[in-house]
């Protein structure tokens, strides 16, 4: 029998980020955020950014989401270049209260992430709003669509945040610390309901956090970035069962290691 020898080349990544720097000004006001940063998330993949605050985990998701553009490296999107946002990506962002119009109503809020496809299909106002009501139940926001976001809870309001990006059908969900401005219950809850979603929905996620217990909790990959400039410096894949449970998950001991590892990776970078 003959034996080819030729080299396999494997298919990149669904979403592949290949040596991603970016630096800003000049001289004495040089400064170095990310360094020769490359990752790849699986489609349907949960994968964690692990870092201080300060660090520039933000800035690599403003790259791979198309918002800012690196100064060496790229970013690719099932084999296509990511120069600018596209409509695969949808970036949650921290501050949801500012990302929501307070002058519109909840429903209306989550209609922009549809509004631009309807024109297309010229859908009726009515369709639109029976879809709005369909992603606010998927949230837990049943019978809400009809008042304004300041008249809701911080968890409510990121809810409806998460809802609005949904809507919009999105393959990857980029999120950018979306829990850390809320109080511990709250944040447990959308941690289960963003792993619901996910698991629901089938997507793919790029989920930025510096607390160690969320991303050993929500991730299949923790990767663990270290600050000046920012370059990984660690990956562990977190090998805890499935669906993931607030108390029980958390008194595995396998999560305790998980924990203790990271917490000592993170502190010493």
């Amino acid at each position: 029998m003959r034996v080819s020898c030729e080299k396999v080349i494997l298919p990149d990544s669904y979403l592949s980020i290949q040596g991603i720097s970016k630096s800003y000004g000049e001289g004495s006001g040089f400064a170095n955020v990310l360094e020769d940063i490359s990752l790849d998330v699986d489609r349907g993949e949960f994968v964690a950014l692990l870092g201080p605050s300060g660090c520039g985990k933000s800035t690599l998701l403003s790259i791979v989401a198309g918002l800012l553009p690196p100064t060496r490296g790229v970013v690719k999107l099932d084999g296509r270049t990511v120069a600018q946002p596209v409509v695969e990506m949808i970036y949650l962002f921290q501050q949801y209260s500012k990302s929501l119009f307070p002058w519109r109503q909840v429903r209306a809020n989550v209609a922009l992430g549809l509004e631009a496809k309807s024109r297309r299909r010229n859908r009726k106002s009515s369709e639109i709003t029976d879809v709005c009501e369909e992603y606010l139940a998927l949230v837990g926001l049943q019978n809400v669509g009809h008042l304004y976001p300041w008249q809701l809870s911080g968890g409510m309001q990121q809810r409806v945040a998460i809802a609005r990006a949904l809507i919009a059908g999105p393959k990857v969900l980029l999120m950018d610390e979306p829990f850390s401005a809320v109080d511990s219950l709250t944040r447990s809850l959308l941690q289960d309901l963003i792993l619901e979603l996910w698991r629901r929905l089938k997507i793919t996620i790029l989920f930025v956090t510096h607390d160690v217990d969320e991303a050993v909790y929500l991730a299949d990959r923790v990767l663990t970035l270290c600050v000046s400039p920012a370059r990984v410096i660690d990956r562990i894949e977190i090998a805890l069962p499935r669906p993931r449970r607030p108390i029980e998950t958390r008194e595995l001991p396998e999560f305790l290691r998980y924990r203790r590892e990271l917490y000592a990776r993170v502190t010493a970078g």
